[in-house]
Formats: C-alpha cells, sequence, structure tokens
C-alpha cells in the first residue's frame, strides 16, 4: 500500500471505510476493484492536491463518495499508461481511442 501520501498517516484508522466501500462494489458486481486500487485512485486522483488541515472525516468521506466509474476509468487509464493493456495491433488500439 502506497504510504508515501500525505493521507497515508491514516491510512490505518480508515481501512474499514475502504473495506466497506469495496464490499458496496462488490454488491454492483465488481469484485476486481480491491483495496490498493481504490487507495490508489484516492491519493492520485481524488487527493492530488491535498490538503494539509483535512479532518478525518472529510477522508472517510471522500472514500465512501467515490464511484465505481472513476474508479474503473482511472484503473484503465493507469493500466494503459504502465502497459498493462496492450493491443495485439494498432488498428484495434486506434478503434479503440476513437
Amino acid at each position: 500500500m502506497e504510504q508515501t501520501h500525505q493521507y497515508g498517516r491514516y491510512y490505518k484508522q480508515v481501512k474499514p471505510a475502504l473495506e466497506s466501500k469495496i464490499e458496496e462494489f462488490k454488491l454492483f458486481g465488481y469484485e476486481q476493484v480491491k483495496g490498493p486500487e481504490l487507495w490508489l485512485y484516492l491519493t492520485k486522483k481524488k487527493w492530488k492536491k491535498p490538503k494539509a488541515d483535512i479532518q478525518l472525516y472529510e477522508i472517510v468521506a471522500d472514500i465512501l463518495s467515490a464511484k465505481i466509474g472513476d474508479v474503473m476509468n482511472f484503473t484503465t487509464v493507469e493500466a494503459f499508461k504502465l502497459g498493462d493493456l496492450a493491443l495485439d495491433n494498432e488498428e484495434e488500439m486506434n478503434k479503440l481511442l476513437k
């Protein structure tokens, strides 16, 4: 788990909220989303510009208000950046990017 983010110090305290959100995603059929993916989305996208005086309840509210579409879009883009989702030919990739 990436704990180098400014809010990483709250990770243990907000872990129940993360687990609750993961369970909610599972109820909607998104069983592939795990805690690390959700935390990565939050730290790299939602909390890109951390606030110095953030309160714990604000972090929990952000976790519980995360939308599956936003998390999945972020995860997909990150996978493309890392080259994890490589298409076999360039024509298929161009169709997808249109």
